[in-house]
């Protein structure tokens, strides 16, 4: 409700217009009683035209107030779900990857997209039926009393019976429709991973397999839609027998009451006119009462991405000023994933200064990437700290530190856009002129030359229409444009050949000497003239120092250097 708080003036506008359009609704059955009573039944042709002509401009005046009507709602109701996928975006983006992992990728781009329709469509309805329906219903009860008492007993049998019946019926639609979203969330979730991983599902054959995943939980949700329609297909008809056999029973007793003379024509079909409207306002309700199933669960699915509380705090009182530059240090850094039995990280304590390569090296699994994703806090560690310049990152201000930090993901990413536009994520100041340094530098200035448009060539949405190593210097050079204190390079260099490597570390020295950098590998060819080198294992550091050093002091290292080196001969 508080989203709509900036509308309160168009939606006051919107209540006086339907509230005007309703009046002129009640008006009609009453004027329709004087044309059969006075006009009709009279043979007066000139009091027909008389009272006719009146009818046509009320009928007209609802025109011009109905347009305005829907086009405020509109207008509030578009304007409401840009407001809420606006809100929507700012919060995720504020996410860690821990809230990410826990709500699903695939779910909250459902919640974004599929959710806020859902309650836009309820909010379209309810402007612009729902706030009529009731002054509809209770003007056209007390219109009703006025032109006859005794047949307005009906409507205490009609009304009753049929709020009843949709209330049971709404109430068993509310948790399927529930699971309906759910099921969408998993049908998105199935048909990204098959649409991302493409090329594996053709490469091992398995479009069969994957097709008979995706049928399945397609299945799920069609049974579950169907099931949640049947239920809808009640209502229209449920609301109609209603008015149907409330209309006979009109007919019936007011036939009576016409023919003992207690109640002329004119005022028996106005009569039955206004328990039409009544129950048409009550069917209206009806619609309106359909859809909030749905929408409210997917309010709730949008409350919960709006409150949910960030596993990563900014601080109260933000560091903005530093007085060091490029010192890193872990002192004491723990990591446990939520729910994990154990610490992916166990101690660790290195700290790197200005001008310096610090390499982490490590067999699979032994959490150098999850080390490198507690320097941008895209987890916060639960146990020890991670200082930049010598202060705590928890107290720094979200800026402040990303502004000193250069991060090449393991998994390289573009966006949509151009070379150019991917490389100025970095630095939106920067200059072509350094954007082909750092192109040259990066070992991708030949390539991107050769594609058509050159800094202007297109790059699809997460770069497919490049090579991975191609990707992947494009992502180092993006890291390079931003000129940081901190580079973060994660296995960056895996996707690139030995001589490729060799060139591209050889040209990072002189762009680098300012800066402090941590370089995550695999081979240890990319790494062996690193200043220091840590050696990970199961989580806990079993070794610091230089090349040479470790060979001989540290056994996982020395294991490590001879398994490739075994490789490399083979």
């Amino acid at each position: 409700m508080a989203n709509l708080r900036p509308y309160r003036w168009r939606l006051l506008a919107l209540g006086v217009l339907q509230a005007f359009q309703v009046a002129a609704n009640l008006v009609l059955p009453q004027l329709n009683a004087r044309i059969i009573d006075g006009g009709v039944l009279t043979g007066d042709t000139g009091y027909i035209w008389q009272v006719g002509g009146v009818m046509v401009g009320i009928s007209l005046a609802q025109l011009v107030l109905a347009s305005f009507a829907v086009y405020i709602a509109s207008h509030v109701t578009m304007s409401f779900g840009r407001d809420v996928r606006g809100l929507l975006f700012g919060k995720i983006t504020s996410f860690s990857q821990q809230e990410v992992d826990r709500i699903g990728t695939s779910s909250l781009i459902t919640r974004v997209t599929n959710d806020v329709q859902q309650v836009q469509i309820l909010l379209m309805m309810a402007t612009t039926l729902a706030i009529g329906a009731p002054l509809t219903a209770i003007g056209g009860v007390v219109m009703a009393l006025r032109t006859d008492v005794g047949l307005s007993a009906l409507l205490v049998i009609s009304l009753p019976a049929l709020t009843v019946a949709l209330f049971f019926l709404i109430r068993r639609m509310l948790p399927l429709f529930r699971l309906v979203q759910t099921r969408i969330d998993k049908v998105n979730g199935v048909l990204r991973e098959q649409i991302t991983g493409l090329r594996v599902v053709r490469a091992f054959v398995r479009e069969p397999e994957e097709r008979n995943r995706f049928r399945l939980v397609n299945d799920e949700l069609t049974a579950t839609s169907v099931k949640a329609g049947r239920l809808l297909s009640y209502m229209l008809p449920l609301v109609w027998l209603v008015a149907n056999v409330s209309s006979v029973a009109v007919v019936w007793f007011g036939g009576h009451r016409v023919a003992d003379g207690s109640l002329s024509i004119g005022n028996m079909v106005a009569f039955l006119n206004y328990f039409t409207i009544i129950l048409m306002s009550v069917m209206m309700a009806s619609f309106v009462a359909m859809l909030a199933p749905r929408a409210s669960v997917s309010a709730e699915r949008i409350a919960e991405v709006l409150d949910t509380e960030l596993s990563v705090h900014g601080p109260a009182e933000p560091v903005t000023h530093l007085s060091e530059h490029g010192h890193l240090e872990l002192r004491g850094v723990t990591f446990q994933y939520p729910g994990a039995e154990a610490p992916v990280l166990q101690d660790i304590s290195f700290d790197s200064t200005r001008g310096e390569v610090t390499a982490i090296i490590g067999s699979t699994g032994a959490g150098k990437t999850t080390l490198l994703n507690l320097v941008p806090r895209l987890y916060d560690a639960t146990g020890g700290s991670v200082l930049v310049d010598g202060v705590d990152i928890r107290d720094l201000d979200s800026r402040t530190l990303t502004d000193r930090i250069g991060f090449v993901p393991q998994k390289p990413y573009l966006f949509t856009g151009t070379v150019a536009s991917n490389l100025r994520f970095g630095n939106p100041d920067a200059t072509d002129e350094e954007l082909w340094d750092a192109l040259e530098v990066a070992q991708a200035a030949d390539f991107v030359a050769a594609m058509p448009g050159g800094l202007g060539a297109r790059i699809s949405q997460g770069g497919t229409n490049v090579s991975g190593g191609q990707r992947q210097r494009i992502s180092i050079a993006r890291a390079l444009v931003r000129r940081p204190e901190v580079y973060l390079f994660d296995d960056s260099f895996s996707a690139l050949d030995l001589a490729t490597d060799a060139r591209l570390r050889a040209a990072l020295v002189p762009w680098t000497v300012d800066a402090t950098v941590i370089v995550v590998a695999q081979r240890v060819s990319t790494i062996a003239g690193a200043d220091r080198i840590v050696v990970i294992d199961e989580g806990r550091v079993v070794g610091i120092g230089r090349h040479d050093e470790l060979i001989e002091t540290c056994e996982t290292y020395a294991e490590i250097v001879a398994s490739q080196a075994q490789a490399a001969a083979a």
